[in-house]
């Protein structure tokens, strides 16, 4: 489905807010943000990403010198205690202050599969265990080519079900970025057909839905966005894919089934190179009976919703009342 028709089926204008209550009239980016555009052309991640040899050069790099996981950056006030489920590091951040009672938050980082949880990711994690007082839970989950779909996505899901199940009556949200909001919406995908109950609600930022990279006016986009490329996304794809088509429903969770999934909350910009895939997938949600609100704001970039610009700082206020 092409953009026009996407947004002829959505019936709005890009900036506001989806099946639920009005936001913000197509605010013009602020001077910040575009700025921040400029900058980011300038730092090393399009180039890593703008062919299939780059991509395979960084991941040797990394192999060869793997990047740190630990927390960075989480600030003041914030705790964060390192355990270990199914083999996997997984880290609860809470408030000094304690956390009984608290809702709790399951954060995905994104990287593209290949990236470990970075700084930024950390100081987002930070911010939201403080200020909304909420319990987070992020595994550091492996990374392609070592590890792939096809035991990620599941392991992931059987984390976030006995994190239900602890939680008991506290709300549980999934947050998940980039990558990570894709690997969030097909955990969800697969609690739903192994009969488990789904959380709260999704908050999906620049949701990498589709890793074929594939629609006819993504290779437009890619030239606007100053962060992402096809040809290195396509490849992490593959490398994540293993031994699975590239469309299956785990590396590409557009293709999966939408019913009785929990309420999305979906942040992208029309910067971005998955805005299509993220406005299909409100479309597509919203018709399986989901309930969806869509936040496309105009000249934003990939992962907005994380940026310290006037339009990150109101995306993150959003996040902070979804999952408080």
């Amino acid at each position: 489905m092409s953009v026009a028709r996407i947004v002829s089926a959505l019936q709005f204008c890009p900036g506001s807010c989806i099946f639920g209550p009005p936001a913000w009239h197509d605010p013009a980016p602020s001077l910040q943000s575009q700025v921040f555009n400029l900058l980011l052309r300038l730092l090393p991640y399009k180039q890593q990403l703008g062919s299939a040899e780059a991509v395979q050069a960084h991941v040797q790099r990394l192999a060869l010198q793997p990047a740190s996981f630990e927390p960075v950056g989480l600030g003041r006030g914030v705790e964060a205690i390192l355990t270990k489920m199914g083999g996997w590091p997984v880290y609860y951040t809470a408030p000094s202050s304690g956390h009984e009672g608290c809702n709790h938050v399951m954060f995905l980082h994104g990287g593209g599969y290949i990236n470990e949880i970075a700084p930024a990711h950390w100081r987002f994690v930070g911010q939201m265990t403080r200020k909304a007082g909420i319990v987070r839970v992020v595994p550091i989950y492996p990374l392609a080519p070592r590890a792939t779909a096809k035991e990620v996505v599941p392991k992931t899901a059987e984390l976030l079900r006995m994190l239900l199940e602890d939680a008991g009556s506290a709300k549980v949200t999934v947050v998940g970025n980039s990558a990570g909001a894709g690997l969030a919406l097909a955990a969800c995908q697969w609690l739903r057909d192994h009969g488990h109950r789904q959380p709260s609600r999704l908050v999906l930022i620049s949701p990498g839905v589709d890793a074929s990279v594939s629609r006819p006016e993504q290779a437009d986009l890619a030239a606007r966005d100053p962060i992402q490329d096809i040809p290195g996304i396509v490849e992490a794809g593959r490398l994540y894919a293993g031994e699975l088509d590239v469309g299956h429903p785990f590396v590409s969770p557009l293709n999966g089934a939408f019913r009785s999934l929990a309420p999305m909350t979906i942040f992208s910009g029309t910067r971005d190179l998955f805005y299509p895939d993220s406005a299909d997938l409100a479309v597509r949600a919203r018709a399986a009976g989901v309930p969806v609100e869509l936040h496309l704001w105009r000249d934003q970039p990939h992962n907005y919703a994380m940026m310290p610009t006037p339009e990150g700082r109101r995306a993150r206020a959003m996040i902070l009342r979804a999952v408080a």
